[in-house]
């Protein structure tokens, strides 16, 4: 458009002209700045690694072998100190002259130990119950199985194990159950018997869950978190509650604060560690954690956009700063940690209270100063941690597995799933194995024979 067909507009025609020139480049603006906006990741945000786009590494850096980098210490695998079979290889006559040497002593030269798994099909165990009458008083007499020999059992508990470990910790389907078993161990079974199995734990376990979670309300520090899953199709969260001796799983279709109420049925802890989720920051809780490390991620989003922002810069070294100082609380002297943290305060406050520019950058330092006693507690108290980690890491297993089988199809086997979760984490923070915890739910094993069953 020239210069002469403007001026044969009217008024009213260029201000129109110009509104829309306006709105357009508002629109241009607004399609700039998302197009300059840092690509969200899993170092800048909560978004995990699994959905960051990976390019290729430089040729430089890729590994063309496989194994350990050069200059690796060797590390040989220990010898078991009382194997179960010994071979003794000794020649039993002189391939030159075929004189015998089965009585001659010999010299040890060479040891090797072999890791072997033995064939491991399943055993049949007939329970045959008699009915005897006492041939004195005419009385009838019937023995009961002793445990693991119940004679309404199908399975043993080890076998029974087996089937919830593959489901539960495996992320095994139905069918590959099934095959596994019968490849394995050369059990056939259905997909019914294996739902049955399901059911049957998952209500063991539910009744262990009351006092995990009584456990949980009871203690001073909690670590909570949530993920997203799915049941029958629609969206759902799966909690977790986290202490130095309990987990607490739990899916709910909601992800607001009622959760969390509901619970902990109200009862106030000490300190409670979580991101910033608005549903997490309403916990009944004395004083609030933030995780650091969301923090972290947090600020180097803005630096991404503003690499040049001297703000950001400071309060995330002041952020680490205050986590390593955390770790080296033992190194020094309680007048040296003191001053430590009281410059740490100091300096956040600052930081704080100081005039910016970018609205990323406003937004966080507003987050800071709404949550500014949430920041630091883990410095004044030694029972607390500055990241969520241990929440994060209670999750991660039911991420695998609704990545694997695409969420739950029942809400039995919601309510199973996160029931043996808790029951199969507490367990292991005592030491006790995902297998062996699963076990006790069935009680005693089937073999070998218990006392008196032959």
């Amino acid at each position: 458009m020239g210069k002469t067909e403007l001026e044969s507009f009217s008024k009213e025609e260029l201000i129109q002209l110009i509104l829309v020139l306006q709105d357009e480049i508002e629109a241009l603006k607004l399609k700039i700045e998302k197009n300059q906006k840092p690509p969200t990741s899993s170092k800048n945000s909560s978004q995990p690694p699994s959905r960051d786009q990976k390019g290729n590494l430089p040729s430089g850096r890729r590994r063309h072998r496989h194994g350990p980098p050069n200059g690796h210490e060797k590390h040989e695998r220990k010898f078991v100190a009382q194997p179960d079979h010994t071979i003794e290889l000794r020649a039993k006559s002189c391939c030159q002259c075929h004189t015998d040497l089965s009585s001659e002593v010999g010299r040890l030269i060479n040891v090797n130990q072999i890791t072997e798994l033995p064939q491991a099909p399943a055993q049949v165990i007939e329970v045959r119950q008699y009915r005897v009458t006492c041939p004195e008083c005419g009385a009838s007499q019937v023995e009961e199985p002793p445990a693991g020999l119940e004679m309404n059992r199908a399975f043993g508990s080890r076998l029974e194990a087996t089937v919830v470990y593959y489901r539960q910790e495996q992320h095994m389907s139905y069918a590959r159950t099934q095959k596994a078993l019968l490849d394995l161990h050369q059990v056939e079974i259905s997909q019914g018997g294996i739902d049955e199995i399901m059911k049957r734990a998952g209500k063991w376990a539910m009744s262990k869950t009351v006092q995990i979670q009584d456990s949980i309300r009871q203690s001073q520090v909690v670590h909570c978190d949530e993920t997203t899953n799915r049941i029958n199709g629609a969206n759902a969260w799966e909690w977790v509650f986290c202490t130095l001796t309990s987990v607490l799983h739990v899916i709910r279709r909601d992800r607001s604060a009622k959760v969390i109420r509901d619970v902990m049925n109200d009862l106030p802890v000490e300190v409670w560690v979580s991101d910033c989720y608005g549903g997490q920051m309403k916990a009944p809780a004395r004083q609030k954690q933030l995780c650091m490390a969301h923090q972290l991620r947090a600020l180097q989003h803005v630096l991404d956009a503003q690499p040049h922002l001297t703000w950001a810069h400071a309060l995330r070294k002041l952020f680490q700063h205050a986590i390593q100082v955390h770790r080296q609380r033992g190194q020094m002297s309680p007048a040296q940690f003191d001053k430590q943290v009281a410059h740490i305060e100091r300096n956040c406050d600052r930081l704080l209270h100081q005039d910016l520019a970018p609205p990323e950058a406003q937004k966080l330092q507003r987050r800071y100063l709404k949550y500014r006693a949430c920041l630091f507690v883990f410095l004044h108290r030694n029972d607390v941690e500055p990241t969520n980690n241990v929440a994060e890491r209670a999750l991660r297993h039911s991420v695998v597995h609704r990545k694997v089988t695409n969420g739950f199809r029942s809400h039995w086997g919601t309510n199973t799933y996160a029931a043996l979760s808790s029951v199969i984490d507490t367990a292991e923070l005592a030491g006790v194995r995902a297998f062996d915890a699963i076990q006790a739910l069935f009680g005693p094993p089937s073999l070998p024979i218990p006392l008196g069953g032959e």
